[in-house]
């Protein structure tokens, strides 16, 4: 097997350790949503959508965290994670009127993945 090449080898370490701190972020808060943690249960109420909706974003983001960490398909987990998050920029702006740039931050950080995994992403487009 041939040894990676320095710039190679940085990307790696570089995807990974955004895909850490990714997936640690969205485990965290799929923890909240999912364990009925009260500001999420109010925040939810708020959204007016239901608290299956709570459930549901919960799981999304779990599936989206877990599939961070595996190679094969980060790339694909951080393009959910994505959506999510603009569904949460979307929410925070017109619905709740809150702080919006913590979501811009975060998506920023998934297009860095995507970006850098932009061959992957690829692969799975028909």
């Amino acid at each position: 097997m041939a040894a990676m090449s320095a710039p190679s080898r940085v990307m790696t370490i570089v995807i990974w350790v955004l895909c850490v701190l990714l997936a640690a972020l969205f485990l965290m808060a799929a923890f909240m949503k999912l364990s009925g943690q009260p500001t999420m249960v109010e925040e939810f109420g708020v959204i007016g959508l239901g608290q299956w909706f709570r459930y549901l974003t919960g799981l999304l983001e779990l599936i989206g965290s877990i599939a961070l960490l595996v190679p094969a398909v980060s790339v694909l987990g951080a393009v959910l994670l994505l959506c999510i998050d603009i569904g949460a920029f979307i929410t925070q702006a017109f619905v709740l009127h809150g702080d919006v740039v913590h979501t811009i931050v975060i998506a920023a950080l998934l297009l860095v993945v995507i970006y850098l995994q932009r061959e992957r992403l690829k692969a799975f487009l028909p």
